[in-house]
């Protein structure tokens, strides 16, 4: 169910999707967002919270959260944005060290000045919304206001919920003058809300007849940039069950506004197949796809039916890793391939894992740190080859590193 705490991407993507302007009176200070049509986003944050089923503890769990957002269009103060969401999950102590995918979504809405978003109903991301909203008056550190805010969550795979489901909440904000982050300071304010919900009974497997949760937050705004720098967060939310369970959620979740240039896809591509070259690679090839470049290890070996690498192979891997480092400020989506043999399930849980196994290598490496790689198994859903010929189930049994885009 880590799948409910999806809300720590979207509240991010609130806290820096739009720019903030501050005009200093001498009295105070008036905040209000400023959209410019053309703007992108790239935010990374990560949550570490503990699962609580029925009171007792049963597992701890890392999400990782990207995303990207684009100001499309600006008239008259509001601006419409479009995000792309992706959220990827690890078990802590269980073994692997990378993230695994576990769901994209998009989504297109309003923003205005002051905060206040419009949205169509069927999107579920963002999940929290009309957080933070800034009053008209100008502020001074200590100052305090109240605004009504929402989340909307997906509860399609934990309670067979398929509408976006809506909690209702307050938020009171206080301003906190400057704050010191990571050696700098920053002008700050706190978001704080609890929820006492108590919903109709809705269409579903189960329902939460009850939701309690507290979230506080601090945010860390860059008046250089003109919008947030960071943003800190300590949660606790219940759900009780319409079939008598509880399940508890205890967390803390962090994030930082990302900054990297514009990809040049066709010239990194030709960069890379000249690497591929003479680095002797004649099993590896390169294309440019939508999210950004794929390399393609149309050989790289495993044990029959697991994700054990064989002997040797981590010397391709190693040369992979050498033009990897090219390209640092780029995060890694590392895809596992299947040719169509077995069952669909079988196909998905050996992708996913050999996938993990080439992740895990690079971690070990210090190609990239764990939160810059996220891992995918695709099955056989995009085959490369002929599935009817051995050459063709070849080219489909492959890993691909894919440099991402944003």
């Amino acid at each position: 169910m880590c799948g409910f705490f999806n809300k720590r991407l979207s509240l991010l993507m609130f806290l820096l999707t739009a720019a903030l302007v501050l005009l200093p009176p001498a009295w105070g200070e008036v905040f209000f967002y400023k959209h410019k049509t053309g703007d992108k986003y790239r935010i990374l944050s990560t949550v570490n919270e503990s699962v609580y089923m029925d009171r007792r503890l049963s597992h701890r769990a890392e999400v990782l959260n990207r995303i990207a957002v684009t100001v499309e269009e600006e008239a008259g103060g509001r601006a419409r944005h479009r995000g792309q969401f992706q959220t990827a999950e690890r078990a802590v102590g269980q073994g692997g060290m990378s993230y695994q995918w576990a769901r994209d979504y998009e989504s297109v809405f309003e923003r205005d000045r002051q905060g206040y978003i419009t949205i169509d109903k069927g999107y579920f991301m963002p999940v929290v919304r009309n957080v933070p909203v800034f009053p008209a008056w100008d502020l001074k550190p200590g100052d305090t206001w109240s605004a009504e805010g929402h989340e909307v969550h997906d509860f399609r795979d934990s309670f067979g919920i398929d509408d976006p489901y809506r909690i209702s909440f307050t938020a009171n904000y206080t301003y906190l003058g400057m704050r010191k982050r990571q050696g700098k300071e920053y002008p700050a304010f706190s978001v704080s809300y609890r929820v006492f919900n108590e919903p109709e009974a809705v269409q579903g497997r189960i329902w939460p007849w009850r939701i309690i949760e507290a979230s506080d937050q601090v945010v860390f705004w860059d008046f250089e940039m003109g919008q947030a720098r960071a943003y800190e967060e300590e949660f606790r939310v219940v759900l009780e069950l319409s079939n008598g369970r509880t399940v508890e959620y205890r967390g803390n979740a962090e994030a930082e506004i990302l900054e990297s240039s514009g990809m040049d896809k066709e010239r990194i591509a030709g960069e890379i197949e000249r690497d591929l070259d003479s680095l002797g690679m004649g099993d590896a090839s390169v294309r440019v796809v939508e999210d950004g470049i794929a390399i393609s290890l149309e050989n790289i070996q495993f044990d029959a039916d697991s994700a054990v690498l064989l002997p040797g192979e981590t010397a391709k891997l190693d040369k992979i890793g050498e033009i990897l480092l090219k390209y640092r400020d780029r995060d890694i989506l590392v895809g596992g391939h299947t040719a169509l043999a077995g069952t669909a399930e079988g196909r998905q849980r050996l992708s996913g894992e050999r996938a993990a196994a080439v992740a895990d290598y690079f971690i070990k490496r210090q190609v990239r740190d764990a939160d810059r790689i996220v891992v995918r198994g695709f099955g056989a859903e995009q085959p490369l080859g002929d599935n009817g010929t051995e050459k063709g189930r070849q080219r489909n049994r492959r890993v691909e590193i894919t440099l991402l885009e944003n």
